[in-house]
């Protein structure tokens, strides 16, 4: 009987060491901080995996830009040092250049029109370019709508003549900027607040979830909804960890992303409902200037969209 006891003793050591040297742990770092509903997404992922995997495969997150801009990222994640990533979908252009097109302002209408041209045949050429710099989209999740704040009400386009606004570092943002009579200024993500506070620039643009995360609002006093543009959080994984994963740690990884998509998807819908009344409470004028001008703002950049990517490039993007 103690010679059993033993037995049993040493097997249960032996598989207590096999799952600790079978063990994996996915690296996924994001620019969004812990406040965001794209961090709630990440714990939702981080969650999920460990549930299908019963361990096996975990998640230890990097939020806050701990690991740099998603440039670094997607830079770590080419070269094998980092697992996986959420960079804007067409933010991505700097590599893709195509992805311009699915970037420039007023051309994506919502986020489900967005999903319908990431699956549809331009998503798929897309696809393929990804891979091609060595990452794999897993999914895409929705980050708002991006809005246009200022430290003063915008009451219509001429409003936005001679700011400084805040633009990322992307073509189509840069563009937006530019066509509405603005100046551009990029800065980086976690340097927003204090360039906004410090008079740096002006004005930002933003998603109205990211603006609460990031707590803008208290540094501006006005949002118009410009509605220019739907973002996303493009959920990448390096093109090296997915060829070392096996099958089943590859459906445990999608599934865990689809899990954390529908958190941060809900999260941010309710969030831009409920956003509205919550800034006007904070003293911010929130206006909705006539689109018009602003769209037919856009005519020069995507003339010379399409003069690099080719007649009626633009129009292949939404073909279904």
């Amino acid at each position: 009987m103690e010679m059993l006891r033993r037995m049993m003793a040493s097997a249960a050591m032996l598989a207590l060491l096999t799952g600790a040297t079978c063990a994996k742990e996915i690296t996924f770092g994001s620019q969004e901080n812990e406040n965001s509903n794209v961090y709630k997404g990440m714990v939702a992922f981080q969650e999920k995996l460990n549930e299908l995997s019963g361990g096996d495969l975990t998640a230890k997150l990097f939020p806050s830009s701990q690991l740099g801009d998603f440039k670094a990222m997607v830079a770590m994640m080419q070269a094998g040092e980092l697992d996986m990533a959420t960079t804007g979908y067409p933010d991505m252009s700097y590599v893709i250049p195509e992805l311009a097109l699915v970037g420039a302002p007023y051309v994506v209408t919502d986020f489900p029109a967005l999903e319908k041209i990431v699956a549809g045949p331009w998503g798929q050429k897309m696809e393929a370019k990804f891979e091609e710099q060595g990452v794999k989209v897993i999914d895409l999740w929705y980050l708002g709508t991006r809005q246009t704040t200022a430290n003063k009400p915008i009451e219509s386009i001429d409003d936005l003549k001679g700011l400084r606004m805040r633009t990322p570092n992307v073509p189509f943002l840069i563009a937006y900027a530019e066509g509405v009579g603005a100046t551009p200024a990029p800065v980086a993500f976690a340097e927003v607040y204090l360039a906004l506070q410090t008079n740096q620039v002006d004005a930002q643009e933003n998603p109205l979830p990211t603006i609460e995360a990031m707590k803008f609002y208290e540094v501006q006093k006005a949002i118009a909804l410009t509605n220019h543009f739907i973002a996303s959080q493009a959920i990448q994984i390096s093109l090296k960890t997915w060829e070392d994963l096996s099958e089943q740690e590859r459906g445990w990884i999608t599934e865990a992303a689809k899990a954390g998509g529908d958190v941060t998807d809900a999260a941010n819908f309710k969030a831009e409902e409920d956003l509205i009344t919550k800034f006007k409470d904070q003293g911010l004028t929130i206006t909705e200037p006539d689109l018009a001008p602003f769209k037919a703002a856009m005519k020069g950049y995507y003339d010379k969209l399409e003069e690099q990517f080719g007649k009626g490039s633009i129009a292949e993007v939404t073909a279904e």
